[in-house]
């Protein structure tokens, strides 16, 4: 379904930043759009803040590739090209994604040939959650034999907190970070 206005809905705080914003805005990163709406309501940001340096930690049981294919596969499938622009440029390059994976998580599916069986489990898990909210024992089950158990729950997490930032950022409507694309292909 098209969306009526690319105008974005709520616009990102501009410098210069009162305290609490400023504070905000450290706990998060680099002050790009998203980031900058959030911090309009800081207590907001530092909760946000703290999930983020969770899963960006060397606590994660996902290694950067499978958190960025959990991460880019679904911001394509919502069509949320402001996250992928953002992930894309700033993570494909270290997660080891060449530019045949990143046409496969836009616009291809798990079964294509650029895959091992590794990433497979993970793109068909987030493919299945995408689609139904829920996973088959049998997908499941692949997933704790490609990934492990932690790495599996933090798949799902992952994935369904992605869903949420997508559904944000199109809600949004907010515009491209410079040096980023949209989704190749679109959805």
């Amino acid at each position: 379904m098209p969306l009526k206005s690319k105008r974005p809905r709520i616009a990102p705080l501009e410098p210069p930043y009162d305290d609490e914003s400023a504070a905000a805005l450290d706990l998060l990163g680099p002050p790009i759009g998203l980031f900058r709406v959030w911090a309009r309501r800081p207590d907001l940001a530092r909760g946000i803040a703290g999930w983020g340096s969770y899963y960006l930690s060397r606590r994660s049981a996902l290694t950067l590739r499978q958190r960025e294919l959990v991460i880019d596969r679904t911001t394509a499938l919502c069509g949320a090209d402001y996250e992928w622009g953002v992930h894309v440029a700033t993570f494909a390059g270290k997660a080891g994604l060449d530019a045949g994976q990143l046409a496969s998580l836009a616009t291809g599916g798990p079964a294509d040939a650029c895959w091992d069986a590794a990433d497979r489990a993970v793109l068909t898990a987030v493919d299945e959650f995408h689609a139904t909210a829920d996973l088959a024992d049998g997908t499941w089950a692949d997933l704790v034999t490609a990934v492990g158990e932690d790495a599996t729950l933090e798949v799902v997490l992952v994935c369904g907190w992605y869903h949420a930032i997508s559904f944000t950022v199109r809600a949004l409507r907010l515009p491209l970070e410079p040096g980023t694309g949209p989704v190749a292909g679109g959805r």
